[in-house]
C-alpha cells in the first residue's frame, strides 16, 4: 500500500498538492479503519472531508469530523484508534497516537513520523504529517442521517449528515466562529452554487446555535441569508480569509471565485453600493 501512495505522489504537480493527496489518502485509510471496528454504526461523518468524500468538492481538507449520533449502538473511541494503529503499523507506517476524550469532544492526532521525508517531501527525517479526529459525543439534536458507499483509495460505506444537514452545519461554523475562515467562504459558494441543494436544516441550525451560546435572532428562512451576509462582509480583512483556503484548492484559478460580489450573489442579498 505504500507504493500506492508513492505512485500516488508521483502524479502530482507541486508539492503542496503532494502533501494534500498523501494526507487525503491516510484519511481514507483511518476511514477504513473505523469502519472496519464498526464505527460507522454510531458515528455520522460530517464537515469539509465530509464534502469531499462524497460529493468532490474541490479542496481539500485536514480534518476527519463525526458526530455520535446514534446512541444505541457501542461507542469505543480509543479501541477505533487502536485499530488504525494496528492496521497501517503492519504496513509499515510509523504512527503515534495523541487522544484527549475527557471533553465532549473527543479528539486525537493520528501521527505519521518520517512519512514526508520518505516520500521525499521532507528535507527533514522526523516531521510529523497528523490527522485531526474529532466526535462530538453530545451533537445538536435534529441532524438527518444517510448512508453512502464510496470508493476513494477503499470502498466505504458511510454514515453521514444528510444534504440539508451539512450545509446547517456549515452554516453554524460561519455564525459562531470567532473569525472568517476562506475554507467556510468556498464551502458556501460551493453549497449554494447548486440548485438541486436542499435549504438548510433549520432545526438543526437552530440547535447547535444554542449549544454555543448564540445571541442572535431564532435563524428561520426569511433571516438565514442575511444573517450569513452579515458575517462574512464583516471580514477586516478579505485578503486573509482568501489566503486560508488557497492551499487546499485542487485548481488555483478558483481562487477568483472568492469575492464578496460572489457570496452576495448566491445568498441573494443586496449589498450597499
Amino acid at each position: 500500500m505504500k507504493d500506492y501512495l508513492a505512485d500516488l505522489v508521483r502524479q502530482t504537480t507541486s508539492p503542496w498538492q503532494a502533501r494534500n493527496v498523501v494526507r487525503e489518502y491516510l484519511q481514507a485509510r483511518i476511514l477504513e479503519a473505523f469502519q472496519r471496528e464498526g464505527a460507522m454504526l454510531a458515528l455520522a461523518f460530517h464537515g469539509g472531508t465530509a464534502l469531499r468524500f462524497l460529493y468532490h468538492i474541490s479542496r481539500y481538507s485536514e480534518d476527519l469530523d463525526f458526530a455520535w449520533e446514534r446512541k444505541d449502538a457501542p461507542y469505543n473511541f480509543r479501541g477505533y484508534l487502536r485499530a488504525v494503529q494496528q492496521m497501517l503499523v503492519a504496513e509499515g507506517y510509523t504512527i503515534t497516537l495523541k487522544v484527549n476524550d475527557r471533553k465532549v469532544v473527543h479528539s486525537a492526532f493520528v501521527r505519521f513520523r518520517g512519512l514526508l521525508h520518505e516520500l521525499r517531501l521532507s528535507p527533514h527525517l522526523d516531521e510529523v504529517l497528523a490527522v485531526k479526529v474529532e466526535v462530538d459525543t453530545n451533537p445538536p439534536a435534529g441532524a438527518g442521517l444517510e448512508v453512502t458507499l464510496v470508493r476513494q483509495h477503499a470502498t466505504l460505506r458511510l454514515q453521514h449528515h444528510d444534504k440539508a444537514s451539512l450545509l446547517a452545519g456549515k452554516l453554524h461554523a460561519i455564525l459562531q466562529r470567532p473569525y472568517l475562515k476562506g475554507r467556510d467562504v468556498y464551502d458556501l459558494l460551493w453549497f449554494l452554487s447548486d440548485p438541486t441543494w436542499p435549504p438548510p436544516n433549520l432545526v438543526m441550525l437552530n440547535n447547535a446555535l444554542r449549544q454555543t451560546g448564540w445571541e442572535g435572532p431564532q435563524v428561520d428562512e426569511s433571516n438565514w441569508r442575511n444573517l450569513v451576509w452579515q458575517r462574512v462582509s464583516s471580514a477586516s480583512s478579505w485578503e486573509r480569509v482568501v489566503d486560508d483556503v488557497r492551499p487546499f484548492l485542487e485548481r488555483e484559478a478558483d481562487v477568483a471565485l472568492l469575492t464578496r460580489e460572489n457570496v452576495a450573489r448566491v445568498l441573494r442579498v443586496e449589498t450597499s453600493p
